[in-house]
């Protein structure tokens, strides 16, 4: 008896000595950002289309990011942007294209010791997956060598996403985030349509509480 007395002891301070750390390295911490920067695109379509082959062009891109910490290391983000963007190289001329992401990412962040100016330095990589909606105001038409014609609208797909970036504490609460990332995103049109390997950087500014 006395054994086990001494063993649910040592159960129970190890449990409370867990809990302890656990809740130390808790913070709970949440922040909300925009941002804006540019979006660096790829062709739309797998195939030339009467001689030249459709792209979403590089345009500007904004948005916003709410990003959750479970501690001082990690995180999940929810993040959507848009692009009030343009398919290029169109046979029939240039179409307007809004393109619209969502995204959920895991966020790791790597606070640095160090301070630049009397302020924290916070480098993350962020990976995750979404979704991409593409609105075309008029579809490409055109001829696909001995397909005939062709006639092309939007649609919607899945994105994957990978990113690195370092945010710069200005106060407790205010922060400057620079942010670099890698998106893939399923085809944005029905017919011919490929997979778009896309990059986009951006600047922004953001709140923690």
């Amino acid at each position: 008896m006395t054994h086990t007395k001494a063993a649910l002891g040592l159960i129970m301070v190890g449990i409370a000595i867990g809990h302890a750390k656990l809740a130390a390295a808790q913070s709970n911490s949440q922040d909300v950002q925009v941002y804006a920067g540019y979006l660096f695109a790829d062709r739309l379509l797998e195939r030339p289309l009467s001689g030249s082959t459709p792209r979403l062009d590089d345009d500007g891109i904004f948005g916003a990011r709410y990003t959750y910490h479970f501690t001082d290391d990690w995180g999940i983000q929810l993040s959507a942007g848009y692009s009030p963007n343009r398919a290029a190289h169109v046979a029939s001329g240039a179409s307007n294209l809004g393109l619209t992401t969502t995204d959920l990412d895991f966020e790791l962040d790597a606070p640095l010791s160090a301070q630049t100016i009397g302020h924290q330095l916070i480098p993350y990589a962020v990976i995750g997956a979404g979704y991409a909606w593409a609105k075309l105001d008029d579809p490409f038409f055109g001829f696909a060598g001995s397909d005939g014609p062709v006639l092309s609208k939007y649609c919607n797909g899945y994105t994957a996403n990978a990113g690195l970036g370092i945010k710069y504490n200005v106060s407790d609460r205010l922060f400057i985030d620079l942010d670099g990332r890698y998106r893939y995103m399923s085809k944005l049109v029905t017919v011919f349509g490929q997979g778009l390997n896309t990059s986009e950087g951006t600047l922004g500014i953001g709140s923690r509480f």
